[in-house]
């Protein structure tokens, strides 16, 4: 993503920033992605399946404007910050939560010989070493696992947040987060903490991790980590969760216009007591495999296959195939058109954990359940960096 540094001028009108100096630097960058969906297979309020055709923001990148800079103190250590603010470009209202800068906020100190640490609301090693390795890296949404019940979309961030990154040894680089629950009397409520290492040679990139994160409540889940309930496939168990735990391991190897990969995750939802139907331990297991054909330097094309299987206090499994081509027109824009379809068989669990019901289809991380067991979606659209 380029960066592009603010001037004098920009700088006073954000009123952010009260001088220039030497030695210190600020940048100002952002995404703004949109366009237009058609959803075959959408769940109405009656709960029956239509199709629509509506717009939809976020597809390739989720929209963002942002503030990072820096400010050298000597001796090769630096003082690092990141204020990143997510949007819908729809209607112009902040996501995540209404958050001003809901996306990234943190402050931290960076050294190239010992690492880097920072502190407040980021994302965990998992998002920063394992997801650029998948296809979401490069076809966003789409390709994401059903429900992103293992984070794959990197839909959820963690306040509180201590985070270290150590520099890159011989391709190996390993990263440690822990998230303080700041319950009076109860160290380890709402905690979070993960830990996760990669390693880069040429055009092979692999990466491992985990995440855990402990609820600070006996009646739903609230941690230091956003709640993941995305839509049916995992909400009635995110929403019932005592803990939630995320393995993952993902894989790359590039060779000329060829690359291909693939991951791996396991998931562990323990329920807190009396939640509905929700009483015994949920596990779901994913894998997917992707291939990415660079036609020439403009047009980039993308296959992908993702299966989902759930098992516990119900059985369920999801087959997802997505298609992704993005054209770029310059090195600041590109035009889109990402397809999927799936299907979904067995039993889950209703959304507020009352009831066993048919598993609905529901696409990558977007949340919009089918209202039966498939779906398809196509999408085309326009994005912009600055």
């Amino acid at each position: 993503m380029k960066r592009v540094a603010l001037s004098s001028l920009a700088l006073a009108m954000l009123g952010t920033v009260s001088a220039a100096h030497a030695q210190s630097s600020v940048t100002l960058y952002g995404i703004i992605d949109a366009g237009i969906a058609y959803t075959h297979n959408n769940a109405t309020s009656t709960g029956n399946a239509a199709s629509k055709v509506g717009f939809n923001d976020g597809t390739m990148s989720g929209d963002r404007w942002g503030l990072k800079g820096a400010e050298d103190l000597g001796g090769g250590l630096q003082t690092v910050f990141q204020l990143e603010s997510g949007f819908d470009v729809a209607n112009g209202t902040q996501s995540q939560g209404k958050r001003e800068f809901g996306r990234q906020a943190f402050v931290g100190l960076s050294s190239a010989t010992s690492g880097t640490v920072t502190l407040g609301r980021q994302y965990d090693p998992l998002v920063d070493m394992v997801q650029p390795l998948t296809e979401d890296n490069y076809f966003g949404s789409i390709f994401g696992t059903p429900g992103d019940v293992d984070n794959y979309d990197n839909n959820f961030r963690v306040n509180n947040a201590i985070k270290y990154v150590s520099p890159v040894f011989g391709g190996l680089q390993v990263e440690g987060m822990y998230a303080l629950g700041g319950v009076a009397g109860q160290t380890s409520a709402g905690q979070s903490y993960s830990l996760a290492v990669s390693y880069t040679n040429g055009g092979l990139g692999l990466a491992g991790g985990y995440f855990y994160t402990k609820t600070s409540s006996t009646t739903g889940f609230a941690s230091t980590a956003d709640d993941n309930q995305d839509d049916a496939i995992n909400t009635a168990f995110s929403a019932g969760a005592r803990s939630l735990g995320i393995g993952r391991v993902g894989g790359q190897y590039a060779i000329g216009p060829f690359t291909f990969g693939g991951s791996y995750s396991n998931v562990q939802y323990r329920p807190l007591a009396g939640q509905g139907l929700f009483t015994s331990n949920e596990t779901f297991n994913s894998g997917s495999v992707f291939l990415n054909y660079q036609l020439n330097p403009a047009l980039l094309v993308g296959a992908g296959y993702t299966y989902l299987k759930s098992s516990g206090v119900t059985k369920a499994n999801y087959n997802q195939f997505s298609l992704g081509s993005d054209y770029n027109l310059s090195k600041r824009t590109d035009l889109y058109a990402v397809a999927a379809y799936e299907q979904a068989n067995g039993k889950s669990l209703s959304p507020d954990g009352s009831s066993v019901v048919s598993a609905d289809a529901s696409i990558g991380s977007y949340g919009s359940p089918s209202g039966t067991n498939t779906q398809g979606m196509l999408i085309v659209g326009i994005r912009h960096k600055f």
